[in-house]
């Protein structure tokens, strides 16, 4: 899911087509123009491919897919089957690339081979080894910045990007949200690099700034805080002065219009009680936007935070919260009952727990269709949070079932 949002890439996955289909646009990222990578291609491996071998299948799917769409690369990604039976995946791949002059690369990162923080990570070594270095940008400047780690879920870049460019920053390489693959080549040239979401992808920042000198770090967009604080240190890694002091403005400027719109939603939203379940930067980030809003969080997933998350989740909500390390459904249940908490705010496979107790739900992770970064985003999640809160179907449930209401009956 690292590499799909490279919007004119095809992404061949070389294995059974429940390997594909089980998985396919579970994140929700947009692109503004290209949209090869919604394409879903798969090798559709049987029983037969996978007794005899489907090397000479993958080969027919590259070439196909090549002379019908003619992407800039194809992405191939190894599945656990196809790891498990041996397939020379780099072999092909490398003899492809030379027979059709396309760039063909091989993803190694079958489902077994650990978590999705670790196929992150492995992700991040193909761009590294594979893409980072290999083109040239027309034009660089003094103040080109990566996005590293951003998925423009919903099209929450769009909103950071303009904002960069208020500022008189330009995003230079996309890593990967709404990305194009030749962009992705000229990462090199930037002058810094912003770790935005995934912490998995932080070896990708250390690899760049060992090899070509680029510093870097760990930010978020999640809050006005925490956007004005990434902004005014990219700001400050592009060594400009005039940058730095027109960011000053920008943030300025903005969080006084935010306060104002943000006004009678606070006022609806203080006080109220919410469990967080959501795990890595957000598990953090999103705790920040809560308490702007004035929400207090009673309970925070750690379930995909590593140490250093869970650290600074310390910092922001101290031992008030009850920590959930795991344990689904059932031990969220659990902490909002414990916590009297008013509403849970987690991924959409909690939604139908949520739902089911009757309890005001909304979603933050990454299937979801509304950005919530940046000023307007947190302007948005408010509006979502008030909206969830207030809707009246809480009040028609609260009701007692006519069967269950004492009635009188006249003699």
């Amino acid at each position: 899911m690292t590499l799909i949002p490279i919007a004119d890439a095809a992404h061949l996955v070389h294995g059974p087509i429940a390997c594909l289909g089980n998985s396919w646009e579970s994140r929700g990222s947009l692109s503004s123009g290209p949209e090869l990578s919604a394409y879903g291609f798969t090798t559709d491996l049987g029983e037969q491919d996978i007794i005899f071998g489907s090397e000479q299948k993958l080969h027919e799917s590259i070439r196909y897919i090549v002379s019908r769409f003619a992407p800039p690369a194809v992405f191939v990604y190894t599945t656990c089957v196809t790891a498990l039976t041996g397939e020379d995946i780099e072999g092909v791949c490398k003899a492809e690339s030379e027979q059709l002059g396309t760039p063909i690369i091989p993803v190694n990162s079958p489902g077994f081979v650990g978590s999705k923080n670790l196929g992150t990570r492995l992700a991040g070594d193909v761009l590294f080894q594979h893409i980072i270095g290999s083109t040239e940008p027309e034009q660089t400047t003094s103040h080109d910045i990566n996005l590293i780690g951003e998925y423009n879920i919903a099209g929450e870049m769009w909103h950071i990007e303009r904002l960069m460019q208020q500022a008189g920053m330009n995003i230079l390489s996309r890593i990967t949200g709404d990305g194009r693959f030749r962009e992705v080549g000229w990462a090199h040239r930037a002058k810094a690099n912003m770790v935005v979401c995934s912490r998995a992808l932080l070896g990708l920042a250390v690899q760049m700034e060992r090899k070509y000198g680029i510093p870097y770090f760990e930010g978020s967009f999640y809050g006005a805080k925490e956007t004005s604080y990434s902004l005014r240190q990219m700001a400050y890694l592009t060594g400009d002065r005039d940058v730095e002091r027109r960011v000053d403005k920008l943030t300025a400027r903005e969080e006084m219009r935010l306060s104002l719109e943000l006004e009678p939603y606070r006022k609806q939203l203080k006080g109220k009680r919410a469990v967080l379940y959501t795990g890595g930067v957000k598990s953090w980030s999103v705790i920040t936007a809560l308490q702007e809003l004035g929400i207090k969080v009673v309970g925070v997933g750690t379930n995909k935070s590593t140490a250093e998350d869970v650290s600074r989740i310390a910092d922001r909500i101290g031992d008030d919260a009850e920590y959930i390390p795991e344990g689904g459904a059932r031990q969220i249940l659990k902490t909002v009952r414990s916590r009297k908490a008013d509403m849970v705010i987690a991924g959409g496979r909690n939604m139908y727990m949520a739902l089911k107790e009757q309890i005001p739900f909304v979603d933050i992770n990454q299937e979801r269709h509304k950005a919530y970064a940046g000023y307007d985003g947190l302007l948005s999640l408010a509006k979502q949070l008030v909206h969830t809160l207030q809707h009246p179907v809480w009040e028609l449930t609260a009701k007692l079932a006519p069967w269950e209401e004492e009635t009188e009956f006249a003699d």
